[in-house]
């Protein structure tokens, strides 16, 4: 599954500045990314605006890049959509490897199930391609698959028990299923804190 991070902002593009707009170019810091985060990022704004994934020469232009040079990174838009997604999906192993380093895997991971705001526009549009002619393919249902696992695992180990893990995880892709879907609108603050307390004993949330 994919799903923005705490903070989430795109994997490539986190806490940078979409800058000097009619040129399409974008900072971070002021350290100008590279040609493919750059990419990446103008997708990402595009999609945000107008709520699907934009054309290739639409990205081109808005990263200030040519198509010869998008090109040789996303080919077609079916690789921009897996670019995306991909990018997601590092964000969140980011995300999740340093919660559990810190032993709050299970806590970070249901927060992270609940985006807001621009985080759900985005999603929606790449949502949207997955269906479409453009959908990214095994590439990112392997990745995500393996990530999964990958996070479940970390549950697991900080809650000492599979089957629980699992719930939580299961919990958490319901979750972010449900707002992309529109079933439902996002949790508030006092909901997620009390389903976090159902789901978790006192010392499993982040030592609080």
């Amino acid at each position: 599954m994919c799903r923005p991070a705490i903070g989430y902002r795109d994997a490539s593009a986190a806490f940078c500045l979409f800058t000097n707009r009619p040129a399409g170019r974008f900072a971070c810091y002021g350290v100008v990314m590279d040609r493919r985060a750059l990419v990446l990022a103008a997708a990402r704004e595009l999609a945000l605006a107008r709520g699907v994934i934009p054309s290739l020469n639409e990205t081109a232009a808005a990263a200030g890049v040519s198509k010869g040079g998008l090109v040789h990174h996303f080919p077609t838009r079916a690789a921009l959509v897996q670019g995306l997604a991909m990018a997601a999906l590092e964000e969140v192993d980011t995300a999740m490897t340093a919660a559990a380093g810190e032993g709050s895997a299970a806590e970070t991971w249901l927060r992270m199930s609940v985006p807001t705001g621009e985080d759900v526009a985005v999603f929606r549009a790449m949502a949207i391609a997955h269906r479409a002619v453009e959908a990214p393919g095994d590439a990112v249902a392997t990745a995500s698959q393996e990530a999964i696992a990958r996070w479940e695992a970390m549950i697991r180990d900080e809650v000492g028990d599979a089957g629980r893990a699992r719930v939580i995880r299961l919990v958490g892709d319901g979750l972010f299923a449900n707002v992309i879907a529109g079933i439902e609108p996002a949790p508030t603050a006092a909901e997620l804190d009390a389903l976090l307390g159902s789901l978790l004993p006192a010392g499993g949330r982040g030592g609080r």
